[in-house]
């Protein structure tokens, strides 16, 4: 018993040393504070940061594929008085950037056969990337509106026709050729919702309309004194990865 005393004490010993070895080593001598004025002393994500999206040239889709997404964002989400719609918040620019990257090539995907037709609980089974399934859906739809509306493009017609045609795809009642209508309009529902409220770094939820929507704060670093207010609406702006844009010091 006392053998084991002994090993404890002296362990204990040992740990308090070095611990008072590696401050007085870390101290150096007087500590000095340093005043922070007008900017954080570090950079958000400064070890990967996620590339900042800007609105531009489309990267993934031609122009006339764009202005058919812009299209349909707009009537999954339209604007009203509670906010904007999809195109106005950015979806399409989202997916055009999202399909022109790792996502539309589902890299780290295992993509290789045998593929059957499973169950709906079994997910994607095919050997189609998202780009892919985007591709033929915007060719294959083009084509059916230019037959049944004599030469047209979807963003051309009344909101009603455009309600019309997407909601004829999600039920399957509409058949695409050469590709599968109900699974491509499934694929731009998700991302559309995906566009909405993810961080506006990525292209999407412009000015964090879809934050503001269901008073979410977004990546705030601490909002605990909220989280058992229930019912309460949260007082302050939503913040996202690169902070706000009032954030930012003018030079």
């Amino acid at each position: 018993m006392a053998a084991t005393e002994s090993r404890v004490l002296h362990r204990r010993d040992l740990l308090a040393s070095t611990a008072a070895v590696l401050l007085a080593t870390a101290s150096g001598g007087p500590v000095l504070g340093r005043t922070i004025k007008d900017q954080l002393p570090w950079a958000p994500e400064a070890g990967e940061p996620p590339e900042q999206v800007r609105p531009g040239p489309w990267v993934f889709f031609t122009p006339e594929e764009g202005a058919v997404v812009e299209a349909m964002v707009d009537r999954i989400i339209p604007p009203d008085d509670l906010g904007p719609g999809g195109k106005d918040a950015g979806c399409a620019v989202f997916i055009d950037r999202q399909l022109a990257g790792p996502y539309g090539r589902m890299a780290g995907l295992y993509m290789q056969p045998p593929f059957a037709q499973g169950t709906p609980q079994q997910g994607l089974q095919s050997p189609d990337s998202f780009a892919d399934i985007y591709r033929a859906g915007l060719a294959a739809l083009a084509d059916h509106v230019r037959q049944v509306y004599v030469g047209k493009l979807l963003g051309q017609l009344p909101p009603g026709e455009q309600d019309t045609i997407l909601s004829g795809l999600e039920k399957g009642d509409i058949t695409l050729k050469g590709t599968d209508g109900k699974r491509f309009f499934g694929q731009v529902l998700t991302n559309t919702m995906e566009g909405y409220f993810a961080d506006p770094v990525y292209g999407g939820n412009k000015d964090m309309a879809g934050w503001k929507l269901v008073g979410f704060a977004g990546a705030r670093y601490d909002y605990r004194d909220y989280i058992e207010r229930y019912g309460e609406t949260y007082p302050l702006p939503p913040v996202g990865i690169s902070g706000r844009p009032e954030w930012t010091v003018k030079g």
